[in-house]
């Protein structure tokens, strides 16, 4: 300001030539008659520092959007801004604020949580399947709580391309049958996949036990041909798109959420997932719900119908026997020795004898599958038990 004072008085009171000011002062020509002017229409006042804010923004957010999106979160609280953007577009917004945009009324309204995210790892590749019914990603999950105190589990299955819920079914014990009777209903409803992504669970895979015995979701995989595909241990990030469905499964459902009985969560559980299958729109696939693209014109082929025979089968008739589980944990059939584990010493187990395989069961899980050593004469002691479906 005292710069611009000096400049004023050597012109005004000292008849020193503009063009002289301006380099004795080191600034252009153009800068001293404005100060001229400015001293003219305020005096000193007009000299001081002026903000050099425009005094408006073309492309400023409107204050009624700028309230609508506040609201929308509030309303909201798992809706960031490219899904805001979505709903605003939706109602028929006009000019549609930017992404950033509205992450910054969000910011200005204290609605940004403050915590900082964590940097995707480089190593991370994305990938997806090319159409539907190609591969499911399934898991089991927990955090189901009921007014009684129980806590439910959930077997719970995507399609890797369309994000379909397949199958979102609710146990109390994450049992191989529960399970199974779950995956068998989703295989009814939506066909056969080609491939099933789980990960190491003792209730998907007995490949990583002591023995390697083929369970119960193994043999329905086998009699349907479906390729089961399996996780490497530790690596959750291989069924990402499972665990992001946990995600939306949990802000979205059940965050604060007690149900009064298993058939009420089931229900309940049920209608969220005809939404998110019909109505939400997901960020992964072009903000479409995944029906678009499970249905696609062109692209979706209906999967062959399920053989879930294992499930309902009664053991009897000449292939079957019964044999009780030693206290060392062995079975003799046909003078052959067999090995189920001490743990399950005094068990009745069902064994089913074909020319070259045993098969042992105890109840709905296969045990063991074993090749016949000796394929002599097999005496019955009883006949095998009749599984009941549950």
């Amino acid at each position: 300001m005292e710069q611009r004072y000096q400049a004023v008085l050597a012109v005004i009171r000292d008849g020193v030539p503009v063009v002289e000011v301006a380099r004795r002062f080191g600034v252009s020509r153009q800068s001293v008659h404005f100060w001229l002017l400015r001293y003219e229409d305020s005096g000193m006042p007009g000299l001081m520092n002026r903000s050099h804010r425009p005094s408006g923004c073309e492309h400023q957010m409107a204050a009624e959007v700028d309230v609508l999106v506040t609201e929308l979160r509030r309303r909201n609280l798992f809706w960031g801004p490219r899904r805001i953007q979505h709903e605003l577009a939706r109602v028929g917004v006009v000019p549609l604020p930017s992404v950033s945009g509205i992450y910054r009324a969000l910011k200005r309204a204290n609605l940004i949580e403050p915590a900082a995210r964590r940097a995707r790892d480089k190593k991370f590749r994305r990938w997806e399947r090319g159409g539907p019914m190609e591969l499911w990603q399934m898991d089991v999950v927990g955090g189901i709580l009921l007014a009684d105190g129980r806590e439910l589990k959930a077997l719970t299955g995507v399609d890797d391309h369309s994000r379909l819920c397949v199958v979102a079914g609710l146990m109390v014990r994450a049992t191989s049958r529960a399970v199974c009777d779950h995956f068998a209903k989703a295989m009814r409803v939506h066909g056969v996949p080609q491939e099933i992504l789980t990960d190491n669970g003792k209730v998907f895979t007995g490949r990583f036990g002591r023995k390697d015995t083929e369970v119960l979701f193994d043999r329905i995989c086998r009699e349907n041909g479906i390729d089961h595909l399996l996780t490497a241990p530790r690596s959750p990030t291989t069924t990402g798109k499972i665990e992001r469905f946990h995600r939306s499964l949990r802000t979205e459902f059940l965050t604060g959420r007690i149900f009064d009985s298993h058939q009420s969560a089931q229900s309940e559980l049920d209608a969220w997932v005809v939404e998110y299958n019909t109505i939400r729109p997901h960020q992964g696939i072009g903000m479409v719900a995944p029906i678009v693209r499970f249905s696609s014109p062109g692209i979706h082929l209906v999967g062959p119908s399920a053989d879930t025979k294992a499930l309902t089968e009664t053991r009897q008739g000449p292939d079957w026997i019964n044999r009780r589980i030693g206290s060392n944990g062995v079975i003799c059939v046909a003078w052959q020795q067999i090995s189920v584990g001490k743990h399950r010493a005094g068990h009745n187990v069902d064994i089913q004898i074909s020319k070259d395989i045993l098969q042992i069961w105890d109840g709905a899980e296969l045990l063991k599958t074993a090749l016949r050593s000796k394929p002599g004469e097999v005496i019955r002691k009883k006949n095998a038990s009749i599984l009941k479906a549950q």
